[in-house]
């Protein structure tokens, strides 16, 4: 089965090759730049469910029109909800800031924010939401959370923009201070959708 995967991010790619593997099932990822997709899509949806479908409707369309073979198209859209913020950042988590924000300026934001609320249960999660778009036009949309709390400091930077301040149920620091394994663990809420749309294709 091919897979056309809506990014050209060689990390990410490397991780959805890692989560395929580890389902064991035999699917080739193909990444956008393999196919010479590079038009920038406007994500102007309000949740990651619609921002997720214009992308893959967008690389829908694109492999119609230069007749490109695939078995599934499958895009992505993900972000951190805070529940005293009622849900923000949300779909806009890359630039919460401003449109080009940098990792401290979106953080600092979102602390400033939540300070603001007097909220001390400080409860959050990471979505991670899938539309898949099967060659006979099938529809799937998977979705996958990784629940945590928002730490009142900002930890070791990198990684993922809001990771230095995301603590996952379980542990007792942030993402960015994980080691490799724990992150993997840990940082889920893509691997969660994939089980979900996995689950469905083999339906």
């Amino acid at each position: 089965m091919k897979m056309i995967y809506g990014s050209s991010n060689v990390n990410k790619i490397k991780d959805i090759k890692s989560i395929i593997k580890a389902h064991g099932v035999d699917i080739e990822i193909i990444s956008l730049k393999d196919i010479g997709f590079d038009s920038e899509i406007v994500e102007n949806g309000e949740t990651f469910e619609e921002n997720s479908e214009i992308k893959a409707k967008a690389v829908k369309e694109f492999c119609e029109k230069k007749q490109i073979n695939y078995d599934i198209i499958t895009t992505d859209d993900a972000g951190l909800c805070v529940d005293c913020l009622n849900g923000e950042p949300g779909v806009y988590s890359a630039r919460y800031a401003s449109e080009h924000a940098s990792q401290e300026e979106n953080l600092a934001k979102l602390l400033n924010n939540i300070e603001k609320t007097g909220d001390t249960k400080r409860s959050a999660k990471f979505v991670c939401v899938l539309t898949s778009f099967l060659k006979d036009g099938t529809k799937i949309v998977s979705r996958g959370e990784c629940i945590g709390t928002i730490a009142k400091e900002i930890k070791k930077l990198g990684g993922l923009t809001y990771s230095p301040v995301f603590i996952p149920d379980g542990y007792d620091v942030p993402m960015s201070e994980l080691s490799a394994e724990e992150y993997e663990n840990a940082h889920n809420h893509r691997d969660k959708a994939f089980s979900q749309l996995l689950a469905q294709i083999k339906k």
